[in-house]
């Protein structure tokens, strides 16, 4: 197999993690606080001993897109969206992760958990608790959450250290290294309101497309590099 096929296969097998991409953020335009991935393509040489190098096509790491996504008035009373920078900090078994998804309910503690029982964490990393038997429950855009008019817990706003350590692990997580809190003003807190996902279908329908035309591309070169290869293998065991 010739270095022009090996360079194709690699170009082949970025596109198709690509489409992947695509289609889950297509899969997920309703999801609540979702943020758009994309594939960022880079170029791997392979130094040969005996040849010239080998130039082959990488995809191996993903943006995230981390724009605002539109605002829905929901009327929830547990329901909140981050207007700006920062993301909630949720405490999951595989440890601290961070989030925009902002629908959240009182578990039996009256810990404010996600839909999928992972608990809200404060400012300070500690768990966000309603006291039993509370009527009234308000947030201010600050974070402070109060409960029949008394403050019981500042919701923080928190970002990765490095920006680049940002990883998409499942749904709506992202893992960082060492997430802290931002400052005061990065971020706004509403309540009674959801972040909806960021994804623009136009766009992503048009990115399928191209990418599904580039694969078909390439999947042509293949073929009749295979053809040309069958020729001259034929023609040699003449």
């Amino acid at each position: 197999m010739e270095n022009a096929i090996y360079a194709a296969l690699t170009r082949q097998s970025g596109l198709m993690r690509e489409m992947q991409v695509v289609a889950n953020n297509i899969a997920n335009l309703s999801t609540t606080g979702f943020r758009r991935e994309g594939v960022i393509f880079s170029e791997y040489v392979k130094r040969l001993d005996d040849a010239p190098s080998l130039s082959m096509a990488r995809a191996s790491a993903r943006n995230i897109d981390l724009s605002q996504g539109d605002i829905v008035q929901t009327g929830g009373t547990f329901d909140f969206a981050i207007r700006g920078n920062g993301f909630f900090l949720i405490e999951t078994p595989d440890g601290e992760r961070l989030s925009r998804a902002g629908h959240f309910t009182p578990n039996a503690e009256g810990d404010l958990v996600n839909p999928d029982g992972f608990r809200l964490l404060d400012a300070g990393g500690a768990p966000v608790a309603l006291p039993p038997g509370a009527m009234t429950v308000s947030l201010a855009q600050d974070g402070t959450l109060s409960a029949d008019g008394v403050p019981v817990a500042q919701i923080g706003l928190w970002a990765p250290a490095d920006p680049n350590s940002l990883r998409h692990v499942a749904g709506t997580l992202f893992s960082a290294d060492a997430p802290e809190p931002l400052e005061d003003g990065a971020g706004t807190l509403l309540q009674g309101h959801l972040e909806g996902s960021n994804i623009n279908p136009v766009s992503e329908i048009a990115r399928m497309i191209e990418v599904q035309r580039a694969y078909e591309l390439g999947q042509q070169m293949l073929d009749r590099e295979d053809q040309r290869i069958r020729a001259v293998l034929q023609t040699l065991a003449r």
